[in-house]
């Protein structure tokens, strides 16, 4: 600019930059994707493998399948074990019919016991012990016995004696050395029928070690109390192994 001279005009471009935006803002402008869905946990597998010749024992099994089935993401299979027994000496026991009603129910197999989470076993006392067709039975997982197909797995037992002295202790204990060589988990119930547990005006099998019935002459059904015992023991078998199986928070 000269004396005198005015204003000269002078053309100025501004070119317009692009500043990128401060941390703080980004962050606030960010939206994150949605969530995957998660998926809900598969259900527990609890088999529940039976023998029974007159029928108490399968009663007991229907109640405990009841209330592994009462826990939500609890499955009960009910299988029965082989027979070993003749149709002819069952004819002569009085046994055809309770081996009629139990055929639709399906036949244990030993090589699909790995599949299961855990397991309930139910069977008649003989002498104070399992019954030879539970023992029969036990005896077929030897294959699996040997690899430790089923260490670590929860059981428990359900049992069936003629008298009150018929062994509804030692049933259930002397079983226990099936378990141990399988590297198994035994499961008692204890005390957790509560007042059920201390009833003395009512007969009624059971013990810490599971569920029972007293079976009499053959002729006495198991009665409403040991049904509730045995659907009790069913539905706290399925809480603990969906705590083993899901973790401590699993409901």
């Amino acid at each position: 600019m000269g004396k005198g001279g005015g204003c000269l005009p002078i053309n100025i471009k501004i070119q317009r930059v692009r500043l990128p935006l401060p941390p703080h803002r980004r962050d606030r402008t960010y939206i994150p994707p949605p969530a995957a869905p998660r998926r809900p946990p598969r259900p527990v597998r609890i088999y529940v493998v039976f023998y029974s010749m007159y029928g108490h024992v399968r009663l007991l099994a229907r109640a405990v399948q009841r209330g592994v089935g009462s826990v939500p993401g609890a499955l009960a299979i009910l299988l029965r074990v082989p027979e070993t027994l003749p149709p002819a000496v069952l004819a002569r026991m009085g046994a055809l019919k309770s081996a009629a009603e139990m055929e639709e129910i399906p036949v244990a197999d030993p090589d699909g016991l790995p599949d299961a989470d855990a397991f309930l076993f139910g069977f008649p006392a003989r002498y104070g012990a399992m019954a030879a067709q539970m023992q029969a039975f036990f005896d077929s997982t030897a294959p699996l016995c040997r690899h430790q197909r089923l260490a670590g797995k929860p059981a428990g037992f359900f049992v069936s004696t003629g008298t009150q002295c018929g062994g509804q202790e030692t049933t259930a204990w002397t079983a226990i050395t099936q378990l141990a060589h399988h590297g198994m988990l035994f499961v008692p119930i204890g005390y957790t029928f509560r007042e059920g547990m201390f009833e003395m005006e009512e007969l009624r099998g059971g013990s810490p070690y599971g569920a029972g019935v007293f079976a009499g002459d053959g002729s006495r059904p198991p009665s409403h109390l040991e049904l509730a015992l045995a659907e009790h023991q069913g539905k706290y078998m399925a809480t603990l192994v969906k705590r083993m199986v899901h973790g401590a928070d699993a409901s």
